[in-house]
């Protein structure tokens, strides 16, 4: 196993060179240079502490974490630590949601809103899932010192997507422990993309959600907009094009069947959408997504 200042020394470095995966690979007992000074996150990160406690300024604003609790970082957000305990010792990870996006469902909206939610964000608190994290966390750094190869590229991404899971899992029980500081229009929010994340392949109108949710559509069009500044049609758009994408690189399914997937009334349709959402033709995508 590599050294401490080692380990210290290349978490640095992968925060520099703004690294999709940025971790600490096991305990360190001290935060890296780069965390010390003002550094936006291009990406979601958790510090886990497991003795000793830190003060930090997340957007300026003050904060402690205590052994025990666990830092979450939402994306771009400037973080900076002021302050650590001479017996300190974290795991750190900072990762970017980009690269499994295309996996994800609408939590993924629901994770990068969270922090949007309550008037006072709480970044750190003791989820009682600690342990779990830090395993999630091991499990991704034995990915990060194999040679790079599509097996282990895809492991990656399970593991990334089965941590931001788990994070948005804690996320919601936070949220759902302090629904009389979210408010009402939040958790009406947060129902919706469940909703959404639910039926988007069958249902893309206001109006269904809208009587989901017994509201009408109007106020639910408002609501939404209000919040995450899409309306609601976007957001089953969002997680349509989603869904496509990871067919069209993950499978080999035809053009016909994932439009009847999808539910499209043939490929044509699916097509028309498709190149509305990303600029290119869903065949162009599949033979070159970078393009």
């Amino acid at each position: 196993m590599e050294s401490l200042q080692t380990r210290l020394s290349k978490l640095d470095k992968d925060l520099s060179l703004r690294k999709s995966v940025c971790s600490s690979e096991g305990a360190l007992f001290s935060f890296p240079s780069s965390l010390k000074a003002p550094f936006q996150t291009d990406g979601v990160g958790l510090v886990v502490c497991r003795r000793g406690c830190f003060s930090f300024t997340l957007n300026q604003k003050p904060f402690t974490a205590k052994a025990g609790e666990t830092l979450f970082l939402p994306e771009d957000s400037i973080f900076q630590v002021t302050q650590e305990s001479d017996d300190l010792a974290v795991f750190i990870l900072i990762y970017q949601i980009n690269p499994i996006r295309d996996l994800m469902g609408n939590l993924v909206i629901s994770m990068h809103l969270c922090s949007q939610l309550i008037q006072e964000p709480c970044y750190v608190w003791k989820t009682g899932e600690e342990e779990e994290v830090v395993r999630y966390m091991s499990l991704l750094d034995g990915t990060l010192s194999i040679g790079e190869n599509a097996f282990n590229h895809y492991e990656q991404k399970l593991l990334l997507l089965a941590l931001t899971y788990r994070l948005c899992s804690i996320y919601n029980r936070k949220l759902i422990a302090n629904r009389d500081s979210i408010g009402h229009k939040n958790e009406t929010f947060m129902r919706l993309l469940q909703y959404i994340d639910q039926y988007y392949t069958q249902e893309r109108g206001v109006e269904f959600y809208a009587d989901k949710l017994c509201l009408s559509p109007k106020y639910l069009s408002a609501l939404c907009k209000s919040i995450c500044g899409y309306t609601v049609q976007e957001l089953v758009f969002k997680a349509i094009l989603r869904k496509s994408i990871s067919l069209l690189k993950s499978t080999q399914r035809s053009i016909q069947e994932i439009a009847d997937e999808l539910n499209f009334p043939n490929a044509s349709y699916f097509g028309t959408f498709f190149r509305k959402q990303t600029g290119m033709s869903p065949q162009r995508y599949r033979r070159d997504p970078t393009a």
